[in-house]
């Protein structure tokens, strides 16, 4: 009934600020926290940000048919859980995070990668934009720019991907405003509504929700330690025809399974036999001290490898690489380009100066080094949780996060959020990158060991 009120309620509504509630539907327990939560994980995927105003309680409880109390006490929660602030007068508002929240609520849901030891992003940041302006004329830095980049941009990001790709012509790289937007417009590029996908069991949130509002059938495989099954895979391949195998190689998302080179060559294979084109999202390919080779390597004409900055340098960058097969450079780009018409002029050109000059390697070995120490920690206090030594987050597989979990401060995610359709089991995803402190993520680590649905 609470869903069926929540559909109608909110069906075309043209207040944005309110559109999180619609995630409600998908959540389970009593109204006040499923409210509650589909607060935080807009907040979490980025859907409203800090200085967001939400609607009054009076509106949420007359959108969703439900009692006012109700609404109160779910914002009660999510103040509580230091997700909003509200005055008086002014309504109420996303909270922005500040260093005391460190004392309270540790998030273990967002994959961020973590401050790179030795260096400050904000000190390196200011420098390299200053170099950039005085060096640049800001109206043609703020003008429109090339679909796929800069010849200069492009160059870049090949130099970059060589550690995991080799050498690749900078022609067949593409410059995207972040893996997301890559994702989104590689579907469109690729598939027609009604097409068959393969993705991992357990995938990418960003590529089910698109691949959804694209009209495909997602079919998961089977995953091991190594990712995807070859055997499950194929079968799958067989019985569905499918257009494109989307996966992740080097510390899936969730699982933090990492495939051998035995493994890649299997896949490859398979998918090359079928004329089944790939999807490599890349995004953590460079954080391993030596990168495996990226499938896009070992079959250059059948992977379109998708490799972002904001998981290896900074997620405010909001730059990927997208490396296409021989000669679809240019067709790819007409598929972005309708759905963002060009890369940030300015985030690119600060990726493209900090890869020349060296700045990138090292922000990149300051996240490994943090991430390193950070994953041994989670080894020592969640000995249970599976995952590369670089990876920046763990797999608990077969563990669930109760109420107690959201109610002490802990921001988690379960495998609800990345089930592909049809496919059951449990899991956590354990994010060890975005507290602040080592000390604030052992914290919420010990938090987690004590949970008894764990």
């Amino acid at each position: 009934m609470y869903g069926r009120k929540l559909m109608g309620a909110t069906k075309g509504s043209p207040n944005l600020a309110a559109a999180w509630l619609r995630h409600t539907q998908a959540l389970e327990g009593p109204a006040y926290r499923r409210i509650a939560q589909a607060l935080e994980n807009a907040v979490t995927d980025g859907e409203l940000q800090p200085g967001d105003q939400i609607p009054p309680q009076r509106e949420i409880a007359r959108r969703l048919g439900i009692d006012f109390t109700t609404v109160t006490r779910a914002y009660a929660l999510a103040r509580e859980r230091g997700l909003i602030e509200g005055t008086t007068g002014r309504g109420t508002f996303i909270r922005s995070r500040t260093e005391a929240d460190e004392a309270g609520l540790v998030d273990l849901s967002m994959n961020l990668p973590p401050p790179p030891a030795g260096l400050n992003l904000a000190t390196l940041l200011h420098e390299t934009t200053t170099a950039i302006l005085a060096r640049t004329d800001p109206a043609t830095l703020m003008a429109y720019h090339p679909g796929a980049g800069s010849l200069a941009q492009r160059t870049a990001g090949a130099a970059w991907l060589a550690l995991s790709l080799g050498q690749v012509d900078p022609t067949r790289v593409v410059v995207a405003s972040g893996a997301q937007t890559a994702l989104s417009a590689l579907l469109d590029h690729l598939t027609t509504p009604g097409d068959t996908i393969l993705a991992e069991a357990f995938a990418y949130p960003g590529l089910l929700a698109t691949a959804a509002r694209r009209g495909l059938t997602v079919v998961g495989c089977a995953l091991d330690e190594q990712g995807l099954e070859p055997e499950a895979l194929a079968r799958l391949i067989a019985e569905h025809r499918p257009r494109l195998l989307c996966c992740t190689p080097t510390f899936q998302n969730p699982t933090a399974a990492t495939m051998s080179l035995s493994r890649r060559e299997a896949v490859v294979a398979l998918a090359r036999a079928a004329g089944v084109m790939i999807i490599e999202d890349d995004a953590y390919g460079l954080l391993p001290a030596a990168p495996p080779p990226a499938l896009a390597s070992l079959w250059p004409e059948g992977v379109f490898h998708v490799a972002t900055t904001a998981k290896t340098l900074s997620p405010g960058l909001r730059v990927a690489y997208v490396v296409t097969p021989p000669g679809r450079a240019e067709s790819f780009a007409g598929a972005l380009h309708a759905i963002a018409q060009m890369p940030p002029p300015l985030m690119a050109a600060v990726a493209t100066s900090w890869i020349r000059e060296g700045v990138a390697a090292r922000v990149l070995a300051g996240v490994r080094e943090e991430a390193v120490a950070r994953r041994a920690l989670a080894a020592e206090l969640l000995p249970a949780a599976v995952g590369g030594a670089e990876s920046l987050h763990v797999w608990l597989t077969d563990a669930r996060a109760d109420w107690a979990a959201k109610e002490r401060g802990l921001a988690l995610v379960g495998a609800e959020a990345f089930r592909a359709p049809g496919v059951s089991g449990e899991g956590l995803r354990i994010s060890l990158g975005a507290a602040g402190k080592r000390a604030t993520l052992a914290r919420g680590l010990r938090e987690v060991s004590n949970i008894k649905a764990i």
